[in-house]
Order: C-alpha cells, then structure tokens, then sequence
C-alpha cells in the first residue's frame, strides 16, 4: 500500500509519538488520536505537525463513540493500539469498533510476558495464567484481535523490559539514593525508539514483512544486552557524572511501596515485585538463548536498524535524570 492513512492512539506516548513521527517519514498520512487533543506531542513542535501533515483527533480508548467518529473522520485502515488497564472484556468492544468502522490492520501494543507465558503451552494465548497479571490482560488483547481480525489482520508487537522503565528512578538519581528491588537481577532495556520502529513498520506497511512475506501475528523485542539493575544504575551515573549509591530492597511490602512512590498503582507494583524477587532465587533467566537471540534480530529485521544499548540510551536520556 502506498501512503496509506494510519490512527495512532496514544500518540503522546513514549511509543506512539515516536511510532507517528516514524511512519510520517515513510509516507504515511498520520492521525494523531488524543484523549486532550491540545496536549503537545513529545518531539513535535506545532510548526512541524503542519508541516508533515499530521491531524489531531479527540478520541479515547475508554469510548467508542469517541473512536468510531474518530476512524470515521480519519478514513485510516491501520491503527495503533496499545492496552489500556482497568478493562473488564479485553478490549473487545474497541477492537470491533475499530473493525466496524473500517480499520482492517492493527499494530497492538503488548509484551513479552505474553511470549514468556505462553510459549511452554505452544503458543496458547487461552493457557497464560490470571495470575500473570500484565501478561493475562495483554494475552486477552490478543484473543480478541485473532478472534475479530484474523491471521494476517493484525500484529501483536511484544516488547520486554523498557529501558525508560528506569526514569522512575529520577527522583531517586537526583536525591543520590536509589531504592532497588532484588539489584542483581537482569533485564533487556529495549529503547523506546527500537520499539516505536517495529510498530511505525507494521502500519505503514500492513501485513507484510520487510521481506515482502505476511507478517507473523506476533512479534517479541529485546534490547541487546543484558544487564543487572545495579549495572543499569552504575550505567547512568556515568552518564550523568554522578556517584549514586544503592540501597538493596528485598522484602515484598517496602519494594511495593517503592513501585508506589513511583506512581505504579498497587495491584502491577505488587505483581512487579514478586516477579523480581522471584528471580533472586535459582537460574535468574528471562528467555532460553535462542528466543532472546531472535527477539534482539527481530530489531533489526522489523525496524530497519540495529538495537540501542543501554549505556547510549542513558547517555541520549540524562538531560531527564539531571
């Protein structure tokens, strides 16, 4: 498809900003589909957003008035998603929204969590467990995306651990103490910008690969490295020029009172924290080496450029930690 029309929900987000100013370079025309459609748009300025031809919608994933009249308006056949917490049925009534009002192609948001969940199951999204929060309410997306669009009618884009996970430390780098839960343990820190290429991808071009192939229904993302939270710390002071010290968290209750201080409602700062601690003992793995080597290639193969390391993402980011 050439220049085609795109929606692009969350458009203020770290992901969808980005993801807008990407498919916007590729020849798409850009909807940008906004709860507060005067809220400015992280690196775009008014000037540019005339320029490029972007257009702002009012529109918000909790009502699908608002999103019918929005894709209706728009004329756009792809759209961005990504999950909105707090959801009773999955989205499933904004996915057939969407599907109702003309959209035949959707990039969804999800997560890693659900790969990890789902793959000892052979890929079965039914079998992710109510107990994995994040990946339960991310695999019920999923469902209703195969069961309302259909192979080839959508892609699950499922990143790990964001590297912009640690600006919730901020408060804490610039106070010289950080509180850390469970400090040894490891994580990818996919940059924003590697994800955001993925998705920006998949819109401009549907359901095709790079390649010219169809495009699989999902696709998992990881940063290039893995690298302990005290290492991840240690990365940042450098990049700020900035000695921090560390206090080590390893009891359930403070760590879920550190994930609150950060803005993290109890209920995902609570799962977040067991998870971690959870790795402290035994094997600390994420993923088998074959399945991190493909999601770290899928970077490159789906966005166009190899994956950013942390220590440059620190560096490209400290103007936020100072």
């Amino acid at each position: 498809m050439s220049n085609p029309s795109v929606i692009i929900f969350g458009a203020t987000g770290s992901i969808g900003s980005i993801a807008a100013r990407v498919a916007n370079e590729q020849g798409a025309k850009v909807f940008l589909a906004l709860r507060d459609v005067n809220k400015p748009i992280p690196g775009l300025s008014p000037d540019q957003e005339r320029e490029r031809g972007f257009e702002r919608l009012q529109a918000d994933l909790t009502d699908v008035e608002s999103i019918k009249a929005a894709v209706t308006k728009s004329g756009a056949k792809h759209a961005f998603i990504y999950l909105m917490f707090g959801v009773t049925d999955g989205m499933r009534s904004v996915i057939e929204t969407l599907k109702s009002t003309g959209i035949e192609f959707v990039v969804f948001l999800s997560s890693s969590s659900v790969t990890s969940q789902s793959v000892a199951k052979g890929g079965d999204l039914k079998a992710v467990p109510p107990s994995d929060f994040i990946a339960f309410s991310h695999a019920q997306v999923e469902i209703n995306l195969q069961n309302t669009f259909g192979k080839g009618g959508y892609v699950a884009v499922r990143p790990s651990y964001f590297a912009s996970n640690t600006l919730q430390w901020r408060s804490m780098v610039r106070a010289g103490e950080v509180k850390l839960v469970a400090p040894n343990v490891s994580f990818d820190y996919i940059a924003s910008s590697d994800i955001s290429r993925v998705c920006a991808g998949f819109l401009v071009r549907g359901a095709k690969s790079p390649d010219g192939s169809p495009s699989p229904s999902f696709v998992t993302l990881c940063g290039p490295q893995m690298l302990s939270q005290r290492d991840a710390l240690a990365a940042i002071g450098k990049a700020i020029g900035k000695e921090l010290a560390l206090k080590a968290v390893n009891e359930e209750d403070e760590g879920v009172e550190v994930f609150k201080a950060n803005g993290i409602p109890e209920t995902i700062a609570r799962d977040l924290v067991k998870k971690l601690l959870s790795r402290t003992s035994g094997e600390d793995r994420l993923y088998a080496d074959d399945l991190y080597a493909e999601a770290v290639a899928n970077v490159q193969k789906y966005g166009g450029q190899s994956p950013t390391g942390f220590a440059q993402w620190a560096s490209e980011n400290k103007e936020q930690f100072l």
